[in-house]
């Protein structure tokens, strides 16, 4: 199925671009840090949007399905609500079972005496940091958990509660839901989502969506700004129609910032409560591409200078410490307002969310432990915190 009008001709350089852009080869040394910023950027993007609606004929925007779920042999993924079936705490333990069997095997095999000495401490440093809480974060939890207990005696369920207690206080700051508040002069809540490729950004805006609309009521119109590749226009047609969310596009290849810009305009017009905006996968380390997030932003200001009202990054669990220097690259382009947490549960690299937590304090909105729609759900710290630590296991 075609949503765009017209198709751009791809050139063997158009593929290469797209090698250069989009796909991910860790270790690669092509993929060396770009550091250097184009002040001539603007010139190499296609369009500066002088006048940003000269090009509203080419946007095609896909109306509400009457339908508010797929309902053919196409859906792919079971939408219907199984929060009961075993409740979210339930899947949360099992999703993150590798991260916390690291962490228990590890607390076991350092309990090797009853008293605690430094070598004991040492020890469970390391299994923190294999955990991927990050250096200084485990150092601060073990320090934490030294105080009154060094050369006494302790138990494997003492351990598992004191750093339970200590994670959870780490957490608890940045454990903040998503509020979506009307603004104050009118039109949509403008929630800008951003990742490197194959993080799951699209599919979070799809639950994200669902979630809007199912549970709080809200209408939700969504905004294709991953414009190179056909694929990913297609994917979030998919999500529209399972949730019954209109969706602007324009043709692959289109200015990405055009499409925020102009499906702002549309959702105003048509009285959408939310616009969530997709954006292409890029690397973090390449300053010309994520310079053109940046364009995005700065486009979108042109119609409000609140604009978006919220800058979600998506991060990959499974990436473990590679989650740091993407929090950091993105928050220096953009105002990263918050995190949403994907892939927890084919991770054993969970404690990364608590290094992320203690390092930098960006509210974290929800986590993700599957593919189903309520496989994502709100950021609970205690929760968090117990199942990594393996206290809610059975």
């Amino acid at each position: 199925m075609v949503f765009w009008r017209k198709k751009k001709n791809i050139t063997e350089q158009d593929k290469q671009d797209h090698d250069d852009r989009f796909i991910h080869r860790p270790g690669d040394p092509a993929l060396e840090p770009s550091t250097e910023y184009d002040p001539e950027i603007d010139a190499s993007l296609k369009h500066e949007i002088e006048d940003p609606v000269a090009d509203i004929d080419e946007l095609e925007e896909t109306p509400v399905p009457e339908h508010t779920l797929v309902e053919d042999a196409q859906e792919s993924e079971d939408l219907s609500d199984h929060t009961e079936e075993g409740g979210w705490l339930s899947r949360l333990t099992k999703g993150l079972a590798k991260s916390t069997n690291k962490i228990s095997q590890g607390i076991t095999d350092v309990l090797t005496k009853k008293k605690l000495d430094q070598d004991m401490l040492d020890s469970l440093e390391e299994v923190l940091i294999g955990a991927d809480l990050g250096p200084k974060t485990a150092a601060a939890l073990v320090a934490d958990f030294a105080k009154d207990r060094f050369g006494k005696d302790i138990s494997e369920e003492e351990v598992k509660e004191a750093l339970s207690g200590s994670i959870s206080a780490m957490l608890s700051p940045v454990a903040q839901p998503l509020e979506i508040t009307p603004p104050a002069n009118g039109g949509p809540y403008v929630i800008l989502v951003c990742g490197v490729n194959g993080v799951g950004k699209t599919t979070t805006i799809g639950k994200l969506a669902q979630h809007l609309k199912q549970k709080e009521g809200r209408s939700v119109m969504m905004a294709a700004g991953d414009t190179f590749r056909a694929a990913a226009i297609e994917q979030l047609q998919i999500w529209a129609e399972r949730t019954g969310s209109p969706l602007v596009t324009k043709e692959v290849g289109a200015d990405a910032a055009a499409v925020a810009y102009e499906a702002y305009e549309k959702a105003k017009e048509q009285g959408s409560d939310v616009l969530l905006i997709d954006t292409a996968g890029r690397l973090q380390n390449k300053a010309n591409l994520m310079a053109e997030l940046e364009k995005i932003v700065r486009v979108l200001k042109k119609q409000d200078e609140n604009l978006p009202h919220a800058t979600l990054l998506v991060l990959d669990a499974t990436t473990g410490q590679n989650a740091y220097s993407q929090l950091e690259s993105f928050k220096s382009m953009v105002n990263v307002t918050g995190l949403v947490v994907t892939k927890l549960d084919g991770s054993a690299k969970g404690g990364v969310l608590v290094g992320l937590a203690d390092q930098f304090g960006v509210p974290v909105h929800a986590i993700g432990i599957g593919e189903k729609m309520e496989d994502m759900q709100p950021f609970n710290a205690d929760e968090y915190a117990r199942s990594l630590t393996g206290l809610n296991a059975a």
